[in-house]
C-alpha cells in the first residue's frame, strides 16, 4: 500500500494510520461509520490486525506494521472497494513557551487578565450541562480547586495512569473548566461548572503519537463530549489526513474539537510560522495566541494559504495563570496551548446559552468574536468572546 508523506517530523518507527474515507475527493465520502461498522475490523483480523487497534467512531485505525502486511491489506481493502489511506503515524507535543510582553489587561486579585479578556469573569454562564474533553498530559485529581467536581479521568499513555506528570494538562484544565472564584486567590476557570473529561492523550514528557491523540478522541465521542480542546502539535505543513476525517467525523457526531495553532513563529525575526497539525484540518478549529495588549504573540503561527491550515479565531496565550499539580498548585506559562482551553471554556458556555453543537456552536464562536485591528491570517475571526447576558424580559 502506498503511504502519504509529510513535511520533515517526527514519525512513529512502523507504525501506519489508517484512515477509511474518500481518498481525494473533495466532498466528505458518503460512507458512513455504520457502514464501516462490520466491514473494516473483519477486513484488519484478516490481516493480521487487532481490532484494539480501530477506533470506530472515527473509522480509523493505528497498526504496527510490515510493509508486506500493509501490501496484503491494500489489497484486501481494494477487493471491497472501500476508501483507505495509510500515512505514517507521528509525535506530537505540547504547545507552550516562555514569553514576556507589555499589558493592557492585567490579573487582579480577582480574576486573571484572560477571563477578563474573554468577558467570562463575570458571565452568567458557567457551562453547565456541557461536556468538555482536555486531551493533554492528564490531570491533578487531587487538586483542592476541583474538589466536588465531576471529573472523568482516563489515560491513553502507555505505561502511565491518567495522573499528570507534568503540569501541561492540569493548567489547561484550569483554564477552560476551572473555578472562577478561589479562597484567597484569584479565579481563573472559564467553564467552572463544565463536566471534565481529561484525557491523558501526552506521556509526562509532553509527547504523544496518533494513536494515543486519536483513542482519546474516539473516547470523548464515546463519553458524548460536546467539545474536545487540544492544546497539542506537530510542525507539520501539510494538512495531515488522519484529523481531516476525525474532525469531521467528531462535528457529525455533535462535537466541536478545537486546537493549538502552533508556537513555530518568530515574528521579530519576520517569519510568522505556520499553523500546525491537527489544528491545520479545516474541520478542526485552530486557536491563536494574543498577549494582554491583544495583539498576536510572537510565537504564534500564522496561516497558510490553501484549505485547511488557517488561523480560525484567537484567544489568551502569553503569561496565563492557571492549576498546576502537586504542592505548587499554581504556574503562569505562555502559549497557543494556553490560549486553546480560554476558547474552549468559551465555547461551553455558548453551548450552554444557546443550545448549539458542532458547525453551529463553531460559526457562533466566529460571529461573537471581537473583531481585532490585525491580519485574519494572524487571529482569525478575533479574540473569542462569552455570550452576552440574557436580557430581562420580566
Amino acid at each position: 500500500m502506498i503511504t502519504e508523506g509529510n513535511q520533515p517530523t517526527e514519525e512513529v518507527p512502523g507504525r501506519y494510520v489508517l484512515i477509511f474515507d474518500s481518498p481525494t475527493s473533495s466532498h466528505p465520502s458518503t460512507l458512513g461509520i455504520a457502514s464501516l461498522e462490520d466491514k473494516v475490523p473483519n477486513l484488519l483480523a484478516a490481516a493480521g490486525y487487532s481490532e484494539n487497534e480501530y477506533f470506530p467512531r472515527l473509522g480509523i485505525a493505528v497498526v504496527d506494521s510490515p510493509p508486506d502486511q500493509l501490501d496484503e491489506f491494500s489489497a484486501r481493502v481494494a477487493g471491497e472497494h472501500l476508501p483507505a489511506r495509510v500515512v505514517p503515524e507521528q509525535v506530537y507535543r505540547i504547545l507552550d513557551t516562555a514569553q514576556d510582553e507589555p499589558s493592557s489587561f492585567s490579573d487582579t486579585d480577582e480574576f486573571t487578565w484572560g477571563l477578563q479578556a474573554v468577558q467570562a469573569a463575570h458571565s452568567q454562564f458557567t457551562g453547565a450541562g456541557i461536556k468538555v474533553a482536555v486531551l493533554d498530559t492528564g490531570f491533578d485529581l487531587d487538586h483542592p480547586d476541583f474538589a466536588g467536581r465531576t471529573v472523568t479521568a482516563q489515560s491513553f499513555a502507555p505505561g502511565e495512569d491518567a495522573t499528570d506528570g507534568h503540569g501541561h494538562g492540569t493548567h489547561c484544565i484550569g483554564t477552560s473548566c476551572g473555578p472562577r472564584e478561589v479562597a484567597g486567590g484569584r479565579g481563573y476557570g472559564v467553564a467552572s461548572q463544565a463536566e471534565i473529561h481529561a484525557g491523558k492523550v501526552l506521556g509526562s514528557n509532553g509527547s504523544g503519537t496518533d494513536s494515543m491523540i486519536l483513542a482519546g478522541i474516539d473516547w470523548a465521542l464515546q463519553n458524548e463530549c460536546h467539545i474536545i480542546s487540544m492544546s497539542l502539535g506537530a510542525d507539520v505543513r501539510q494538512v495531515h489526513p488522519p484529523y481531516v476525517t476525525a474532525g469531521r467525523r467528531a462535528l457529525e457526531q455533535g462535537t466541536l474539537i478545537i486546537a493549538a495553532a502552533g508556537n513555530n513563529a518568530n515574528r521579530p525575526n519576520n517569519d510568522p510560522g505556520f499553523v500546525g497539525a491537527p489544528a491545520n484540518s479545516p474541520y478542526i478549529m485552530a486557536v491563536g495566541a494574543l498577549d494582554s495588549g491583544l495583539k498576536v504573540a510572537p510565537f504564534s503561527a500564522r496561516t497558510l494559504p490553501g484549505r485547511g491550515g488557517q488561523v480560525d479565531i484567537s484567544g489568551p496565550g502569553v503569561k496565563v495563570y492557571s492549576s498546576w499539580p502537586g504542592s505548587q498548585r499554581y504556574n503562569t506559562i505562555s502559549g497557543t496551548s494556553m490560549a486553546t482551553p480560554h476558547v474552549a471554556g468559551v465555547a461551553a458556555l455558548l453551548a450552554e446559552a444557546t443550545g448549539y453543537r458542532a458547525r453551529e456552536l463553531w460559526a457562533e464562536l466566529v460571529q461573537q468574536s471581537r473583531r481585532l485591528e490585525q491580519f485574519s491570517v494572524d487571529v482569525g475571526a478575533g479574540l473569542s468572546q462569552a455570550p452576552e447576558p440574557v436580557e430581562d424580559q420580566g
